[in-house]
């Protein structure tokens, strides 16, 4: 199978090449050959690959400068992803497309679940919302898989926020009253490769028979400062090595840190759905840290 990656150069986009190019031929762009803010651009590269599956992890992820580029945001996260499912649909093809927690407005204090009510709080989350909901109406073969707290040994994410903060301050103040599940760019990648396997294997009908929105993270909960703590404590081999300024990490409340884009205060996904579609577990935030961080040393 023929399988085009959008975002190559991302942090999931760079997992996926490595994980889907056991099942076919992965056609990687990433913004120079394929621009999203550009809609012809992205109907003559799907027309010119001819693929059998888009797997589109690319998008606007820059939160609170969206707030300042909202027309951008929405042709990158909601535009693009329309005509690539529109393309897809002329195809016959299949379409993987990620989202996002920042779709929820956090209001809820368990797990949300794919079909509670959507109510994003920034220009962001509104973006991330249109592009699903015009992936799920463009009658395409399709999956939305919604993800949160994105970070990876490479490209730029909290984790090597973190660590370049840590040689350079003595004091952080880190948010401590938004919840999430941090989720590791290889996790996704990983799974995302499963599913395609699974419904591209031998006598398998594609998307057809599973097309719907997942939720895709790992497992379990923490503050943005209870994610800085379990780095830092990760990393002190890493730190005596290197050296280290950090002295203090002080837990703060959101009020005490403004930002342009409203954050939600919950947003932590349950992943029951992929389970009993995929038989796909990841395991905890905490393992995958820890195995992250085992890369970077």
């Amino acid at each position: 199978m023929k399988i085009l990656l959008t975002g190559a150069g991302g942090q999931v986009g760079w997992e996926l090449q490595r994980t889907l190019a056991v099942l076919g031929d992965v056609v990687a762009v990433d913004h120079h050959q394929m621009d999203l803010a550009d809609p012809q651009q992205i109907r003559d590269c799907v027309r010119a690959c001819q693929p059998s599956l888009i797997v589109n992890p690319a998008a606007y992820t820059a939160v609170d400068k969206a707030e300042q580029e909202p027309q951008l945001a929405h042709a990158i996260n909601a535009l693009a992803p329309q005509i690539l499912a529109e393309e897809a649909k002329r195809l016959g093809c299949g379409i993987i497309h990620y989202s996002t927690d920042y779709v929820y407005d956090g209001s809820k204090s368990t797990p949300y679940v794919e079909t509670d009510a959507t109510n994003p709080l920034n220009v962001y989350g509104a973006s991330k919302l249109a592009g699903d909901l015009a992936v799920a109406e463009s009658g395409a073969d399709y999956l939305v898989l919604r993800t949160s707290w994105v970070y990876g040994a490479r490209g730029a994410n909290f984790l090597r926020t973190i660590l370049r903060l840590a040689a350079e301050r003595e004091e952080l103040k880190i948010v401590a009253d938004q919840m999430g599940a941090p989720t590791w760019s290889r996790m996704i990648a990983e799974a995302t490769a499963a599913i395609v396997a699974q419904c591209y294997a031998a006598k398998q009908t594609g998307l057809a028979s599973v097309k719907g929105v997942y939720h895709l993270t790992n497992a379990g909960q923490t503050s943005w400062h209870g994610f800085t703590e379990a780095i830092l404590a990760l990393t002190a081999e890493l730190a005596s090595s290197q050296g280290r300024k950090l002295q203090r990490v002080l837990p703060i409340p959101s009020s005490e840190y403004p930002l342009p884009a409203k954050r939600t205060q919950y947003s932590v996904l349950s992943n029951d759905k992929l389970a009993a579609a995929f038989g796909i577990v990841l395991p905890d935030w905490q393992t995958s840290l820890a195995a992250v961080v085992e890369s970077v040393n």
